[in-house]
């Protein structure tokens, strides 16, 4: 098992977006990349500098590090800087978080290559992960607690082959897809 962390705006789409494909063993929302030690939502909110994100466990025989990537930039603006959607502020900045140098150079990679399909640049992070600290347990799985929760991401984008069984032919209304050119 492999993980990755992705900072995406607002954690709680992010997390049911990824919790709903084939391969993802299991998703944590959390903090990441602040000033402060233990962050709450409170002071992510008050400006600790830290990014709402989520910890993703995969198993890469299932899903590869390059599908979760083009996953994450299927739902993210990545030329958006603090922001995603109506969410603004640093907490809501995008990034990638890394936990192994070879996927650091993937991952890189797989960036430098995105940068021409965009018009803006990208502003996407990509780095080693430094610490990351779990949200409050009612942060967790929200959009399953409250499953018609404020979600900025479209859940739907993956295709039914791409999700787990007890996730497809879901209604296809949230969200949209935007940003990128043709």
């Amino acid at each position: 098992m492999k993980t990755i962390i992705f900072a995406g705006g607002c954690f709680w789409g992010v997390e049911a977006y990824f919790k709903r494909l084939n391969g993802v063993m299991e998703t944590t929302v959390g903090y990441i990349d602040g000033y402060t030690e233990n962050p709450t939502y409170k002071e992510v909110c008050d400006g600790s500098g830290h990014a709402e994100a989520v910890r993703i466990a995969y198993d890469e025989a299932k899903i590869s590090l390059e599908t979760l990537l083009d996953h994450f930039f299927r739902i993210v603006n990545p030329t958006e800087k603090d922001r995603q959607g109506p969410d603004i502020g640093r907490q809501y900045r995008n990034g990638i978080f890394l936990l192994s140098p070879s996927d650091m150079e993937k991952t890189q990679n797989y960036v430098n290559i995105l940068k021409d399909k965009y018009i803006d640049p990208i502003q996407t992070i990509v780095k080693m992960a430094p610490v990351f600290y779990e949200a409050e347990a009612y942060h967790q799985d929200y959009l399953d607690k409250v499953p018609n929760g404020y979600c900025h991401i479209n859940l739907n984008l993956a295709s039914n082959s791409e999700m787990k069984e007890e996730y497809r032919h879901e209604d296809q209304s949230r969200g949209q897809k935007r940003h990128q050119k043709k």
